[in-house]
């Protein structure tokens, strides 16, 4: 029986003449050949597993490798599984944005800062708005100040070719509640 992803040398693959060989209860059964070690696994109806082919002598181990790579897979799922991928949002403004439309947008802002998201801020300039970027990095400073509530100023405002841009992380949830 093949196993997918099979990671360690298993039973007849095992090429050493001695090996240390370590019961599936951790007990050490002491040096002999790799025959001999193989019989005991069979013995056992267990598996022959080379643990640590760098030792002198290599070190083997006595297991159930099938549900032993299950319990692997089962572990390795379960922390899939509680992992959170941040996302970058990023919001978009011109330097003569209005107020109704800059607190639209401050308050989504804020909905992807409390959904534990990153978020890009940025202010492009187009044509003889390049020569006024002062207006732009006044309004990204104005747009951390109303998020310090929920989120940290990572990178100050900083103009790359027609856009300046901020970055903003979310607080942790403790520090939010120790705000409130």
């Amino acid at each position: 029986m093949t196993i997918a992803n099979q990671t360690h040398v298993l039973n007849e693959d095992i090429q050493e003449a001695e090996v240390r060989l370590i019961s599936e209860t951790g007990e050490q059964l002491g040096v002999m050949s790799s025959a001999q070690a193989l019989e005991v696994a069979y013995q056992r109806d267990m598996d022959l597993v080379l643990i640590s082919p760098q030792a002198k002598p290599p070190v083997c181990r006595i297991m159930d490798y099938g549900k032993y790579r299950f319990e692997q897979a089962k572990k390795e799922k379960e922390a899939r599984k509680n992992q959170r991928i941040i996302e970058v949002k990023e919001i978009r403004m011109s330097p003569g944005i209005g107020k109704n439309d800059f607190n639209t947008k401050l308050k989504n802002g804020l909905k992807f800062l409390q959904e534990g998201d990153r978020l890009k801020v940025t202010v492009r300039f187009r044509g003889r708005e390049m020569a006024h970027t002062n207006i732009g990095e006044e309004l990204l400073v104005k747009f951390a100040e109303q998020c310090t509530d929920f989120a940290t100023l990572d990178k100050n405002p900083k103009l790359e070719g027609r856009n300046m841009s901020i970055f903003l992380s979310p607080k942790s949830p403790d520090r939010q509640a120790n705000k409130k």
